[in-house]
């Protein structure tokens, strides 16, 4: 079971990150996101 809840979170954790990267530099300012806090957003979000 840890293996599937695992395999998840990263699934989830790749897909936030994929989706953010998609966004232009200009989306990001306006969520007040910049490109290298990406992955530690990702990392909330799956938690």
């Amino acid at each position: 079971m840890n293996i599937l809840r695992s395999y998840s979170s990263w699934r989830r954790y790749r897909e936030t990150c994929s989706e953010l990267n998609r966004l232009s530099h200009r989306e990001l300012s306006d969520l007040g996101i910049a490109r290298n806090e990406i992955p530690a957003i990702a990392r909330k979000a799956v938690r």
